[in-house]
């Protein structure tokens, strides 16, 4: 039985080693990003290059998207030669990004219209998740089409849950950030706590992390603080992105987060100290100003 043809549209940080997996199991990969350099090097490996997406989904059984945020989706699907231009009935679009619950049920509806259905399927992980192949896959749609492109899947993550109803994975993703942010608050805190009371920040993780306390922000963003490393694996500006639409659906819900919201304030702070681009590990850099 013959692979399905893919087409995969956003070779950032993350979009560019999972579209690399897919490619390395040999299913039939098309791409397309908006600055067409980032295309060379998957091309050089095999992959078509389309000049648009709809072109891309005119030639794909599956189109993979992640870009940065709800506007950037609603283009790439709805947009002028956008995925709806060109998408073939049975098709399904797998939405990696992380967006508005709310955006993913429309899109979803203009597709159903063409005959199509759209997966919601945000990931955690970070860069090293998406070059490993480890990603969290939180997926939200119908049963059956799950389904139909778990295998694709399975090609870029170790957990792949299935969640509910389209919007579903973009809601547990959501629950990850509120976790991911919170935790990664009480992780500087207890660095600089460590610091200025003269203990070694290394030998406290490594102390704490086998422990009740231990967590994945502790022993992989942990060493990165202590090492003054705020590289991006995951951008300030990224997360408040994300933590924007913890907060609007949160609102709509009518859910209390004050753990949540002063997290959102603290980047916020880091943000002003033009320190949108670092990554998040950043909110250290915030806290010991504070200290």
């Amino acid at each position: 039985m013959s692979k399905l043809k893919i087409g995969f549209v956003g070779l950032g940080i993350m979009g560019h080693p999972m579209a690399g997996h897919i490619l390395r199991e040999n299913y039939p990969l098309t791409i397309y990003n908006r600055t067409r350099s980032k295309t060379k090097e998957l091309a050089s490996k095999g992959a078509r290059v389309a000049n648009s997406p709809a072109e891309l989904a005119g030639v794909s059984d599956v189109i993979i998207t992640i870009v940065s945020d709800s506007p950037d989706v609603e283009e790439i699907v709805a947009g002028t030669d956008g995925i709806l231009q060109g998408i073939r009935p049975n098709s399904v679009v797998i939405d990696m990004s992380t967006i508005s619950p709310e955006v993913e049920r429309k899109l979803d509806d203009k597709l159903r219209a063409k005959d199509c259905t759209l997966i919601d399927a945000p990931v955690s992980g970070g860069d090293v998740g998406a070059q490993n192949a480890t990603l969290a896959i939180m997926v939200g749609g119908e049963r059956a089409t799950f389904d139909r492109i778990s295998p694709i899947l399975q090609v870029m993550g170790k957990s792949i849950t299935y969640c509910g109803p389209v919007g579903s994975g973009q809601l547990t993703k959501l629950c990850n950030q509120i976790l991911c942010s919170t935790t990664l608050l009480g992780v500087s805190e207890a660095l600089i706590f460590a610091h200025k009371n003269g203990l070694n920040p290394s030998i406290m993780i490594d102390a704490i992390k086998g422990g009740a306390a231990g967590s994945w922000q502790l022993s992989n963003i942990g060493p990165k603080i202590v090492e003054n490393d705020y590289d991006p694996g995951f951008m300030v500006d990224l997360m408040q992105k994300d933590l924007r639409l913890v907060m609007e659906s949160a609102g709509l819900s009518q859910v209390a987060l004050p753990a949540t919201s002063l997290v959102n304030q603290l980047f916020r702070s880091a943000q002003a100290r033009g320190d949108g681009l670092r990554g998040t590990q950043i909110l250290a850099k915030v806290i010991e100003s504070l200290s």
